[in-house]
């Protein structure tokens, strides 16, 4: 049903037109649009006094008065062109712009501007409007999508209306329908994929209007999409095309669709839970609204989806992974913190903000212009996931970068520091990696022909102790040989021995014959 304006607009539109005021500015003054204030002004003048509101497109066009032709397409004075009335009607007839009848007419004496001319013109012109062209598509082409109300439900003892997600097939008018509580990037998604479930396969392309959780930038030639949108059309092959911003006719097939199931489905009914509404649109669709002789195709749905069927794109492998993003800040230990686990970023981003996109299997970051910086696997909340590449070297221990890595810095050192090194770490198995980065540090400060020939003196006599090379280099360095006297050596026994020894050597020894006759009998 169309609007109606209340009395009183009425009655200010006319009494502005009669003071000579133009639409432009009673449309801008009383918030409304220059066709109705059009509108209103031909009825004042057909009538000859205020209308009394009428029904707004039932009046139908104004009548001319055969005595003035421009009487009821202009309101104040005659216009100026109207003396030039016939010769501007031939130069229209023979095609020519308005510029150029304005010049011809400056020439035959006219004193008029051309913003004259064009409001002459435009009243002479036919003004009749061009019919709506219709866009069929074929099998498997487009489906359009929208949202509308749903019906009462009751939630925690109160009701509600939820909204009613709606896609249709355009060539099979083949629909699908879900209740979802919010109109969410997360809800429009899954029920984006549930529809295509339902259908076994995809359309090509997708018009859907401007909502929030889909258009981030409303823009007919140039509209911006949401990211994770963006990323589901790529998983499922297909194009998204938002209408023209409160244009809905882009997509009469949906918005009439919207409308059938609101009063067909709908209409009178309420549900005890959103579960229950939906189990009674499926059940409907498949039903009723599959079997039904379509108004438009005048065959029915579920045969011409028959068709179609064959036509939609092969659905992917896998659904697509639901995932959600924000900004992070990275902290002093090189970390960005998701879902309470932490994962590391390359050094030269520490103190940045960078943007997070997690999933249930992996964590992608990204950079300000969106460009990927790392990927990790999720961990469970509380732990962290380093990879190695984001380490700086100058952090990196020798415990981490391990044992190879640190024998082949002792071979650079030297053939017998390197020889002493791996035949320490054989002997002495884990604990000499220690060994070994205790004894870099020692090249750092003896000079290498010294430790060269220490460690060689040390392999000879399989001295493995960080100690004894130290007091070898000592020595070495005083230009002198080594002390008899070292710590490990094959020739000396361990204290363990002595000890034994020392044991047997002073047990007590038998006191009589009997005591010496058992001693005897036991050796």
């Amino acid at each position: 049903m169309a609007n109606e304006l209340k009395m009183a607009i009425v009655n200010t539109i006319t009494g502005l037109l009669e003071k000579g005021w133009k639409h432009r500015r009673i449309a801008r003054e009383l918030g409304v649009n220059r066709e109705t204030v059009g509108r209103y002004a031909r009825l004042r003048r057909e009538v000859g006094s205020k209308p009394a509101n009428p029904t707004p497109g039932s009046e139908g066009p104004p009548t001319p008065n055969p005595a003035n032709p421009t009487a009821g397409f202009c309101v104040g004075p005659a216009s100026l062109c109207e003396p030039f009335r016939e010769s501007i009607t031939q130069k229209l007839a023979g095609n020519l712009e308005g510029v150029r009848i304005w010049q011809d007419l400056v020439q035959d004496g006219f004193n008029g501007s051309y913003s004259s001319v064009k409001r002459f013109l435009r009243h002479l012109r036919p003004t009749q409007d061009l019919p709506f062209r219709r866009m069929e598509c074929p099998p498997g082409e487009e489906a359009q999508v929208d949202f509308g109300t749903g019906a009462w439900t009751l939630v925690d003892g109160k009701k509600r209306r939820p909204y009613i997600f709606r896609i249709v097939l355009s060539y099979s008018r083949k629909a699908y329908s879900e209740a979802v509580w919010r109109q969410t990037t997360e809800n429009f998604i899954r029920c984006l994929e549930n529809a295509f479930r339902a259908f076994g396969g995809t359309p090509k392309t997708l018009v859907i209007d401007n909502l929030r959780a889909a258009v981030t930038h409303a823009d007919w030639f140039d509209p911006e999409l949401n990211p994770k949108i963006m990323d589901f059309a790529k998983h499922y092959g297909i194009v998204i095309l938002p209408t023209k911003p409160y244009t809905p006719r882009h997509k009469g097939k949906v918005e009439n669709s919207v409308k059938y199931i609101k009063n067909n489905a709908l209409k009178g009914r309420s549900f005890g839970s959103l579960e229950e509404q939906n189990v009674f649109l499926a059940h409907w669709e498949s039903q009723i609204a599959d079997t039904r002789i379509h108004g438009t195709t005048r065959q029915q749905v579920l045969k011409l989806f028959g068709i179609e069927k064959t036509s939609l794109q092969a659905l992917p492998l896998e659904t697509f992974p639901f995932f959600s993003e924000g900004r992070r800040s990275v902290h002093r230990d090189g970390h960005i913190e998701v879902a309470k686990a932490y994962y590391s970023v390359p050094p030269e981003y520490l103190g940045h903000e960078l943007w997070a996109r997690w999933d249930s299997k992996l964590v992608r970051i990204f950079g300000k212009d969106l460009k990927q910086v790392a990927v990790h696997c999720r961990v469970l909340p509380g732990r962290f996931h380093t990879l190695r590449e984001h380490l700086d070297n100058r952090k990196i221990s020798g415990v981490e970068r391990g044992a190879e890595y640190l024998l082949s810095r002792a071979f650079r050192i030297g053939p017998s520091t390197g020889r002493w090194a791996k035949a320490m770490f054989d002997a002495r198995g884990i604990e000499g990696i220690r060994v070994m980065q205790g004894l870099l540090c020692m090249a750092a400060k003896q000079p290498v022909a010294v430790l060269e020939r220490a460690t060689e003196y040390a392999l000879n006599s399989e001295c493995f102790r960080l100690r004894s090379l130290r007091e070898l280099c000592q020595s070495f360095s005083k230009k002198h040989a080594p002390a008899g006297f070292i710590q490990e050596d094959p020739l000396i026994r361990p204290l363990s021995e002595y000890q034994d020894l020392l044991h047997v050597s002073f047990k007590p020894q038998p006191s009589t014959t009997k005591e010496l006759f058992n001693a005897s009998a036991t050796h």
